[in-house]
């Protein structure tokens, strides 16, 4: 390549990676704010999983959407989610809690994020939590979640699941992802 070939592809690169993080960065007084189509609280979640469930959790016996069944989502928790075609893995009655909370790493409040079942709550008892009750994360859907001090904003009794999917955008296939509600789904055609 010529000197100037490769100053310009070093220019388009600096220039790229400047646009990009400028895109990731602190949105302002929403950062870490959940609301649909807001995903700034979810950069660093970890979509895929293990496929290991919370100790105490219980099948659904008689599920909406049966292991091994297709559904669609209808919820966008992440950009390519909405639309997407679901394989159902796994199918679990309990209840399950949108929840505001500050990281442990020190990054920015997180609010209403969307799912943590009661299971995944460190000492929650027997008896569902109701909004403004506080208790301490034991996942790590995302950086700084575990161990974090969180209030309930919601709290419903569903069936969850536990999907695969590949994003609508394109992105990487997405397996054993937890949890997307009963109501986030619709029968696939």
């Amino acid at each position: 390549m010529k000197f100037n070939s490769k100053l310009s592809m070093l220019m388009i690169s600096v220039s790229t990676a400047l646009f990009l993080s400028a895109c990731s960065g602190d949105q302002g007084e929403n950062a870490g704010k959940e609301s649909s189509g807001d995903h700034s609280s979810h950069a660093n979640m970890e979509h895929s999983g293990s496929g290991e469930i919370p100790e105490g959790l219980k099948e659904e016996h008689n599920p909406t959407y049966k292991v091994g069944s297709k559904a669609i989502i209808t919820e966008d928790h992440m950009p390519g989610m909405d639309g997407a075609e679901a394989t159902i893995v796994g199918a679990y009655d309990t209840v399950v809690y949108s929840l505001s909370y500050d990281p442990t790493n020190g990054g920015p409040r997180v609010e209403n994020h969307k799912w943590v079942i009661h299971e995944e709550l460190k000492d929650a008892g027997d008896k569902p939590l109701k909004a403004g009750d506080e208790a301490i994360i034991n996942t790590e859907h995302m950086e700084g979640m575990k161990g974090a001090k969180a209030v309930i904003d919601t709290a419903e009794e569903t069936t969850v699941y536990m999907v695969d999917f590949t994003p609508t955008d394109g992105s990487e296939k997405v397996t054993n992802h937890q949890w997307v509600t009963e109501s986030e789904l619709s029968p696939a055609k």
